[in-house]
């Protein structure tokens, strides 16, 4: 017998059965249904499967936490109901035709865009990471730096040590070798954002690629050298005699390649409906492809980096300005709500904007410790209820998967459900936050979350980092163990379910 069948089984059963069931997937987690009524389904029974972690529901969709093992309950629950599965896109679809409002769309549509290139951009930041322990980080037992023979110091006359790349020609070469997929990842990002929308929109994807390519095409001005260029008045220009064209590039930039795979997945669309079958395949990529590129150099282009800038300054002033500690502390503490209403989606562009304007983001390291303020939060409940063994096999594998960045089953498994953790992990994380700010804790690029966050955090802040992260976990635990004694918020049990 599969080791999930039982569990399966009273899973559909308290569902409402299989004729209650529309449409379903999976994702990393959860089971994802959309049920045709809702009310049949007894979330009570369900959260009382050995199996099940949590319930919740979000944008139209009955969201059933199981945990990491996830993928063969799923198995199980589809031969046992004779449902056949279907992918997150359509289960996605058919939820948001009755359930989601204009904001809720782009908000869905974006972090649809980003996920499948959130893997390339962490694997970027530990890439990152890695050459900045070998190239910026000089070391004592190194030796003091020499250059030209002479012995190098600092402004204050102390010694300047030497770096791993400068002493071993080996890493020397790893580190010079890792900038290929590094550069790659974040100059050419506007490639994978280009065919993102392009996948999402169900669009022809290879235009969409060479899209992404003509806007970071070595033909172009890189966009990292543009300002000194404008200001010098040497910018490249395309000649048409009557008029002429910057060629400036795009790279890293999210918002002129979000516009511009946009303006070519309308247009591709446009010109199915109203070109012949017979010339389809001749006319509609052409008349698809070149105005998309026309717009987005004239256009859509220089508008989304111009937003994008306001944005991205916007942000850092929050960061870095004289109410820093008062964003970090707001936005530490708030970004778990974020996650509940969907909104934290939009953090994955604006930190990409952060890197891309600043060489790095302050807005990301709060969100790991966000992600640990979760977790300790979660470990405060299990030392509470460390006997109960039914609570544990909740409690354990939340904690963990929250310490290792996915915070799903420990919100709406345990510090929601239950209220008191939920505030004690917002405070924790809201004055992690505050520290992470009045410190200037910056990220290479989004990374791991959760305790493996370090990896991508800037040489210069770990220290600091480390002192929020204790804070993170700290905090949390500690107030969750204080309101459960002192009986605050332990009356408001929730049955969490977000309707829209």
């Amino acid at each position: 017998m599969s080791a999930f069948r039982q569990d399966a089984g009273d899973l559909l059963k308290h569902i409402g059965g299989r004729d209650n069931i529309q449409a379903m997937t999976h994702c990393a987690t959860r089971m994802r249904f959309v049920l045709n009524d809702p009310d049949a389904a007894d979330v009570e029974a369900i959260e009382e499967i050995p199996s099940v972690k949590g319930t919740f529901t979000q944008s139209g969709q009955f969201q059933v936490i199981i945990g990491n093992k996830v993928a063969d309950f799923y198995n199980d629950f589809e031969a046992l109901s004779g449902v056949t599965g279907t992918t997150k896109e359509a289960v996605k679809q058919e939820a948001a035709k009755h359930q989601q409002n204009k904001l809720q769309q782009a908000m869905t549509f974006l972090a649809e865009v980003f996920a499948p290139i959130i893997p390339a951009i962490i694997c970027g930041g530990l890439i990152l990471g890695f050459r900045n322990v070998l190239e910026g980080v000089p070391m004592e037992m190194l030796g003091q730096k020499i250059v030209d023979g002479v012995a190098q110091t600092a402004a204050d006359g102390s010694a300047v040590y030497n770096t791993i790349v400068d002493v071993s020609p080996f890493w020397a070469g790893v580190n010079s070798f890792l900038w290929l997929p590094g550069e790659a990842i974040f100059h050419f990002l506007p490639v994978g954002i280009t065919w993102s929308v392009t996948r999402k929109m169900g669009t022809t994807q290879i235009l969409g690629i060479i899209l992404g390519i003509t806007l970071v095409s070595p033909q172009l001005l890189n966009a990292y050298a543009a300002p000194e260029a404008i200001a010098s008045g040497a910018v490249p220009q395309w000649d048409f005699g009557f008029f002429q064209l910057d060629m400036i590039g795009y790279q890293a930039q999210v918002l002129p390649a979000m516009f511009a795979g946009l303006a070519l997945a309308w247009l591709e669309r446009f010109w199915r409906k109203h070109v012949p079958e017979t010339v389809a395949m001749i006319f509609v990529p052409f008349l698809s492809l070149l105005p998309a590129i026309v717009l987005a150099h004239t256009i859509l282009g220089p508008l989304g980096w111009q937003i994008g800038t306001w944005i991205g300054q916007v942000v850092y002033a929050g960061l870095t300005g004289p109410v820093s500690w008062l964003f970090g502390l707001i936005f530490g503490a708030l970004y778990s709500p974020l996650v509940i209403t969907g909104l934290h989606h939009m953090t994955n562009a604006i930190d990409s904007q952060l890197v891309a304007d600043f060489g790095g983001t302050g807005l990301w390291p709060m969100i790991a410790l966000s992600n640990i303020a979760q977790a300790s939060a979660v470990m405060g409940v299990w030392w509470m209820t460390r006997k109960d063994e039914k609570e544990n096999q909740i409690t354990l594998p939340s904690a963990i998967s929250a310490y290792l960045g996915v915070t799903e089953p420990a919100m709406f498994g345990v510090t929601i459900k239950y209220v008191y953790p939920f505030v004690a992990a917002m405070i924790g994380s809201g004055l992690a936050g505050l520290i992470s700010t009045l410190s200037g804790i910056t990220a290479n690029s989004i990374g791991v979350g959760g305790l493996p966050g370090i990896l991508v955090i800037q040489q210069p802040y770990w220290v600091w980092f480390l002192i929020a992260m204790a804070v993170a976990i700290v905090v949390p635990f500690v107030l969750t163990l204080t309101f459960k004694k002192l009986g605050f918020l332990t009356k408001s049990k929730l049955d969490f379910n977000i309707k829209f």
